[in-house]
């Protein structure tokens, strides 16, 4: 057996492409490229500016979308006015109840006829006589309280024996003018 032959044939590739002929060009040449026609100089600035100034799609876009987002903020605000009137009127409601409740059968029946703001000053009359009313029992306990620490000292009444007395006062005053008017 003999000897396989591994040699590969040698081409050069410059003598095969002269040998095939000149090439057929498939697009512009440089000379095309060079001699093309040109903008002049305004009708280069117009353009620009045209780019510039952005695509119409694109305005479009940003205008309806600004459009939805006004829409979104009104319904928005109108629900959040919607839920603190709301709010507003439950407290109202939730205030007249209360008056009610507190107020006397007959002063409701009276106060029904009456305005909102002769109910509002009956209110606040209530509570001022309330408060004077708490405020003259913290003085008496105070008094009490430090009258208590004075027993040791002098000896005080009770307030029964106060109540008795001024009782008594009376009785004398009211004889006193039943007495003049039965001389006149």
């Amino acid at each position: 057996m003999g000897k396989r032959d591994t040699r590969v044939a040698y081409i050069n590739p410059i003598a095969a492409a002269r040998a095939a002929g000149p090439i057929q060009q498939s697009g512009p040449s440089i000379r095309d490229y060079l001699s093309r026609p040109r903008p002049t100089w305004e009708e280069w600035k117009t353009m620009v500016s045209k780019k510039q100034g952005g695509s119409n799609t694109l305005a479009e876009w940003e205008k309806n979308m600004s459009d939805k987002f006004r829409e979104d903020l009104k319904r928005d605000r109108e629900r959040v006015l919607n839920k603190s009137k709301k709010k507003k009127k439950e407290k109202k409601r939730g205030k007249k109840r209360k008056r009610e409740r507190s107020s006397s059968p007959s002063s409701s029946a009276s106060s029904s006829s009456s305005s909102d703001s002769e109910q509002d000053s009956e209110a606040e009359r209530r509570e001022k006589r309330r408060k004077s009313k708490k405020t003259k029992k913290k003085r008496k306990r105070r008094h009490d309280y430090t009258s208590s620490d004075d027993e040791s000292d002098k000896p005080s009444k009770s307030h029964s024996e106060r109540r008795k007395k001024s009782k008594k006062h009376h009785k004398r005053k009211k004889r006193r003018d039943s007495d003049s008017s039965d001389n006149d």
